[in-house]
């Protein structure tokens, strides 16, 4: 007997969104430079989880 998980309807990409665009920010708060690298960070990081999500992720539904 295999014991899995029922099928949620739920999606929680956006957990990944948010950690993405908070872990730019904070490299952007980490280089102190200006201000602008913290929203450019925040920028680089939403991009980095939005194809971690439609990319990476898709991928390991389909296993």
């Amino acid at each position: 007997m295999s014991k899995h998980h029922p099928q949620t309807d739920k999606s929680l990409d956006y957990i990944y969104y948010l950690v993405g665009t908070l872990s730019g920010a904070f490299v952007g708060v980490v280089i102190d430079v200006a201000f602008k690298y913290v929203i450019i960070g925040a920028i680089l990081g939403f991009l980095t989880a939005a194809f971690f999500v439609n990319v990476l992720a898709k991928s390991s539904e389909e296993a």
